[in-house]
């Protein structure tokens, strides 16, 4: 299906503004896409996100400063999406010991193979869903970062 197809729409102000809402769209449908295979594993993304950010420091726990700083989405609340990983005993608080204001959080052995399993279903979807060759998919990348640019 092609863009004009999905949002009924062929008015674009120039092709500047269709890339842009050709990305907003494809984002959108993949967010839909992960979050449904997300919803498999009992996770929502930025639950996986966290976790994918914890695995990634383990056995090093973070403060959710420095999750936040790490976050896909920058607007996630850490404090609330710990909450509900502590709760799934997918990870653990504990307070840290150079600041007792401060509470470090680090992914158990539970969390792990849940964030294993889930990724391996996520990677055999990418496979799927992103129907790039590698020279593309490195063209899209190098396309994006400079629309990221100052």
């Amino acid at each position: 299906m092609t863009l004009e197809e999905a949002i009924k729409s062929s008015k674009f102000k120039d092709q500047r503004h269709k890339a842009l809402i050709h990305i907003m769209y494809t984002a959108y449908q993949l967010k839909t896409h992960i979050n449904q295979l997300l919803k498999n594993y009992a996770l929502t993304s930025e639950q996986y996100n966290v976790l994918r950010i914890l695995k990634g420091s383990h056995p090093t726990p973070l403060c959710v400063k420095d999750i936040a700083s790490r976050l896909i989405e920058r607007n996630s609340n850490v404090p609330r999406i710990a909450d509900r990983l502590e709760i799934k005993k997918l990870v653990k608080r504990f307070p840290s010991p150079e600041d007792r204001r401060e509470t470090l959080i680090q992914i158990t052995p539970a969390g792990v193979n849940l964030l294993d399993a889930a990724t391996q279903a996520m990677e055999a979807e990418h496979q799927h869903i992103a129907n790039l060759t590698e020279a593309e998919a490195t063209q899209l990348n190098q396309l994006l970062a400079q629309m990221l640019q100052d």
